[in-house]
């Protein structure tokens, strides 16, 4: 039986450990965190990314978990509203079709699938890989050592299986020109099953609210030309630049701020993509955000990381040899990938416009799709149809 090691026990990992196990791989999965991450703000799954949870036997029980916001509104400056919509207009989905779920809902549910069949290391991660002929030599930061056949990589944006094998992260990482600030404070603003968005020209800010919480999700974001490295790894720091970036500013934005200051679960990143030439070294090969990040800005972070690991778990499971595996995989994958990363570009986020010129755009065509028809699913969504997954392909992994 052949043995795989997996970095990561968010979305990708779990998803991909249960169509290796399908396969008859054993599998292990190790995780920085103490434990399950179930936090963080709604996601979405969408187009091909609704098939590989049908064959995953999963989707009865996200459409249960489904939050169905009810708008999105947008306002100016002064928190005039500009527009108020449906959230499936704004991002091409399908209505009554796509899923919007809490994060950690989802997580819990594809760990719950796994938790039994494949062993779970939390509060570890990998340290050093060490390739052979026989497989990878793998020392965990614990000091706990393996050998595996092969070793997956769905760590996430900064990936450590990525700068192990790939290097450095910077030839990979674009970035689109913005950084953000996520964290939860009261919902003392009434909002119910509902978003608010604010913006004017560089700077955007929001409030989400998942059904009747006690609490919203908050986002300040913010168009910089370059991405404040100073500010990475010093929280305080992180505060202070978001402070100072929104100072003056009207509507909520100063009670947000003073949230930002007092929140246990501030997250401050860059909106970034991840580029890649290959996705694969030797008996290494990276999926979801570690191998192809789109960035949140484009909604398609979560089902690009379930169709990656159907394809990826596909390809290990009915071609014996893992290179020309890995291979197939990417070439299944890649346009898709490329075509939902395209949805966002440099400088251009849709939401949150980074000039005036772009800012009056977006707000004149808010205001035409409160007038326009239903809309049409975007084909970017749904433009790969997957493999077959059938039992009696699954022969590799004892092969």
């Amino acid at each position: 039986m052949k043995s795989v090691l997996i970095s990561g026990a968010s979305i990708a990992g779990p998803a991909l450990a249960f169509w290796l196990r399908q396969a008859g791989f054993a599998v292990t999965i190790v995780e920085k965190a103490p434990g399950l991450r179930v936090g963080g703000y709604p996601i979405d799954v969408r187009g091909t990314a609704l098939t590989a949870v049908d064959r995953m036997g999963i989707l009865p029980s996200l459409r249960d978990l489904h939050i169905s916001t009810r708008r999105l509104t947008f306002l100016d400056a002064d928190g005039g509203e500009i527009a108020a919509l449906a959230p499936d207009a704004i991002i091409g989905g399908a209505d009554g079709e796509d899923l919007e779920i809490r994060r950690g809902d989802l997580i819990r549910t594809l760990y719950d699938l796994v938790r039994d069949d494949v062993e779970v290391r939390f509060g570890d991660t990998v340290e050093t890989l060490t390739e052979h002929a026989g497989g990878v030599d793998v020392t965990f930061r614990s000091g706990r050592r393996g050998t595996y056949d092969l070793v997956l990589g769905a760590d996430g944006l900064h990936s450590r299986t990525r700068e192990l094998v790939f290097g450095d992260e910077a030839p990979f990482h674009h970035y689109l020109g913005y950084t953000f600030a996520g964290f939860t404070m009261p919902n003392d603003f009434g909002l119910f099953r509902e978003g608010l968005a604010w913006s004017t020209p560089g700077k955007g800010a929001a409030l989400y609210a998942v059904l009747d919480s006690e609490e919203v999700h908050g986002f300040l974001i913010s168009a910089r030309p370059e991405p404040p490295m100073e500010a990475f790894r010093d929280p305080a720091a992180q505060r202070d630049l978001i402070a100072r970036t929104f100072d003056g500013d009207g509507w909520e934005i100063p009670r947000m701020v003073a949230a930002m200051r007092e929140a246990d679960d501030l997250f401050f990143d860059v909106i970034s993509q991840i580029r890649m030439p290959g996705w694969s070294s030797g008996r290494v090969a990276l999926a979801g955000d570690a191998a192809h990040a789109p960035s949140f800005l484009t909604g398609q972070g979560t089902s690009l990381a379930l169709v990656g690991a159907y394809v990826l778990g596909h390809a290990l499971a009915t071609i014996p040899d893992h290179t020309a595996a890995f291979a197939a995989y990417e070439h299944r994958l890649r346009g898709f990938v490329e075509a939902n990363q395209a949805l966002v570009t440099e400088g251009q986020a849709t939401l949150f416009p980074a000039t005036a010129e772009a800012l009056e755009r977006r707000n004149t065509a808010l205001r035409q799709l409160t007038t326009a028809p239903p809309s049409t699913p975007r084909p970017e969504h749904s433009a790969l149809t997957l493999p077959d997954f059938r039992r009696q392909e699954h022969r590799v992994a004892t092969s």
